[in-house]
Parts: C-alpha cells; sequence; structure tokens
C-alpha cells in the first residue's frame, strides 16, 4: 500500500497561503467630541462626513480556515462643525486606517465549500490628516464585522464585508483645524464609525 502514497500525495492541490483583495466600500460619518467652553461653540463636535473609501488587503493563511491580513483603507472626506454659532468651512480631510484582521470563515459545505461566510476582528491605528500639520492625530482603533465570500474556482474569488470601525481619542487631539479661524480641542471619548466594502480576492 506505501507504494501508492507519493502518488496520493501528487494528486492533493497544492495548499494556497496567501490572499490579496483590494477593496471599495462606503464608510458612514464619524463625530470627533471637543472640549466645551470655547467661544462661539455650544457643543462642539467635529464631523466626518460619509464618504467612499478604497485600500487592500493582504492575508497569510494559518489554514484553509483562519486567515490573518494587514489592511490598509482610505477615506477623503470633508469635515463641519455641529454647534457652532458661526458655521466655518469644510476643509477636506483624509482618514488612513491601518489594522491587523483576525479571520475565520465557515465552509458551507451544500455548495462544495464555493460559498463561505466569516466574522472577524481587527486592531490597529487611524491617522486622520487635514491641510495643515497641527490638523493630524493618529490614535487607536479596532473592528468587529463579518461578511460572506464566493470563489468561482481555487484561485478567484469575490468578497463583501461590513464592520463596526470604533476610534478611541485618547489622550485628547491638542488642536484640530475644522476652518478658518476655527480650532477645537478634542476629547478621550470612543467615536465609530461603519464600513461596508467588497472586491475580488485573489488566493495563491
Amino acid at each position: 500500500m506505501s507504494q501508492f502514497l507519493p502518488a496520493q500525495e501528487q494528486d492533493q492541490p497544492k495548499r494556497l497561503r496567501f490572499d490579496l483583495t483590494p477593496l471599495l466600500g462606503y464608510r458612514t460619518s464619524i463625530t470627533f467630541t471637543g472640549q466645551p467652553g470655547m467661544e462661539g461653540v455650544t457643543l462642539p463636535r467635529v464631523v466626518l462626513e460619509a464618504s467612499p473609501s478604497y485600500g487592500f488587503a493582504f492575508g497569510v493563511r494559518l489554514d484553509e480556515e483562519d486567515l490573518i491580513e494587514f489592511r490598509w483603507t482610505r477615506q477623503d472626506t470633508q469635515t463641519h462643525v455641529q454647534g457652532a454659532v458661526v458655521v466655518p468651512s469644510t476643509p477636506q480631510v483624509t482618514l488612513d486606517q491601518f489594522h491587523g484582521d483576525f479571520t475565520h470563515e465557515y465552509i458551507l459545505e451544500p455548495w462544495q465549500g464555493r460559498t463561505r461566510v466569516f466574522i472577524m476582528a481587527s486592531v490597529g491605528g487611524t491617522h486622520v490628516s487635514g491641510s495643515a500639520d497641527t490638523s493630524s492625530f493618529t490614535r487607536f482603533s479596532f473592528g468587529i464585522g463579518g461578511g460572506f465570500k464566493i470563489f468561482p474556482n481555487r484561485h478567484l474569488g469575490f468578497r463583501i464585508q461590513a464592520e463596526w470601525l470604533p476610534v478611541w481619542v485618547n489622550p485628547e487631539v491638542n488642536a484640530f483645524i475644522c476652518g478658518a479661524g476655527c480650532v477645537i480641542r478634542l476629547g478621550g471619548t470612543l467615536s465609530s464609525q461603519g464600513d461596508v466594502s467588497l472586491g475580488p480576492e485573489l488566493r495563491f
């Protein structure tokens, strides 16, 4: 029987260890709470408006169902201030998010393993930058989400996911420029946004 083992091993498909996914998505608005007591502002809140996002994820498979990924996502958006007596301008800002994702997939056997649902948890940092150096900051962020994947073949699939993404603004941001003549100090609170994204998944 042992003489047939090499031939049987050759018949086994090569294990695919890496995943690469370009992502396009849409992110909800996210609100950062400012410090009270500023002139012209009653309840200072800086809102990053909802807008499209894009990025990529690159992952290494621990086995056929477990995956660790690095994910970068960028959102170009505008800000506005809530609670201002005089409404300032709406400058452009960029949100860059760098996360490590930990994913577990559930292979659905009725579809011969070509359809999978997954859950994911992520942790990393979020960098928000404006037109001035003083309007930039980086803070800890994390995420919880899930989705599904469809694989027409072993090397190409399609992925869609939704995620809740909180950002912890602690310590407080000394100054955030929200427009001409508008400077707001952001407090140490938990701010969050939602994200829905999709893209082709390449396995190799």
